[in-house]
């Protein structure tokens, strides 16, 4: 029985988020963000897809690209959730953290529709991906209403910030700089909060990329306030 084996992607995902911060912590949670799956070329044939157009979700399988893991670096059973301040440590089973024995994640996004392009093949266009521009996906499965969906599940600590978001103050001034279709992500993905939950400094300035923009912003008082948004 071989113990071991090399994952190599199938496809790469592009996002407006080209670093880590800024990036929704799970996916779902900002639905109005799309991104596109972009197969490698030696997987763009379109009778792989054949049937996924019945799905309205699916499942990525994925790499934390921007996480380095030191292969040499013994095994951590503990890590500290950004959500609970940094301090209190979980089991890291217990978390979806990047910092495990394998940096493999897992979401769930919409299928918003595949479109054949020109020297690309079939491209998958999804929503409420949590992923950074890059990411490799290393396979897809379809979402399965019947065997996925646990009504009665109990989501652990992590159901206990689900309910969590800022009021977002985004001046006309900054905002109109943005494409219109992109406004409603960033919004979304502003009010989630972006800070690790122990930096509560309001005198701190914030900031990430996101569409070619550096969105600059400042937290207080319940309330996120952008006061700059520089093209870059």
């Amino acid at each position: 029985m071989k113990e071991s084996f090399n994952l190599r992607p199938i496809a790469h995902i592009k996002s407006d988020f080209t670093t880590k911060f800024g990036i929704p912590r799970q996916s779902g949670m900002a639905s109005s963000l799309r991104c596109e799956i972009i197969f490698e070329p030696a997987f763009r044939d379109e009778n792989a897809l054949r049937g996924l157009e019945g799905y309205s979700h699916i499942w990525l399988i994925w790499g934390f690209s921007g996480f380095i893991a030191e292969e040499e670096k013994p095994f951590s059973p503990m890590v500290k959730p950004p959500r609970l301040g940094g301090k209190k440590r979980m089991g890291v089973f217990a978390t979806r953290s990047p910092n495990r024995p394998n940096p493999i994640g897992l979401s769930c996004v919409k299928l918003i529709g595949i479109e054949k392009r020109p020297n690309k093949g079939c491209v998958l266009i999804v929503s409420g991906a949590d992923l950074m521009d890059g990411t490799p996906i290393y396979d897809i499965k379809p979402y399965l209403p019947y065997a996925d969906s646990i009504p009665d599940a109990k989501g652990g600590f992590a159901e206990e910030q689900l309910s969590y978001k800022l009021e977002v103050d985004f001046p006309e001034e900054w905002l109109v700089l943005i494409p219109k279709e992109k406004r409603a992500a960033l919004i979304e993905a502003l009010s989630l909060d972006p800070r690790p939950s122990y930096l509560t400094d309001p005198t701190l300035p914030y900031g990430f990329a996101y569409a070619g923009f550096d969105i600059r912003f400042r937290v207080s008082d319940g309330k996120i306030s952008v006061f700059e948004v520089v093209k870059y």
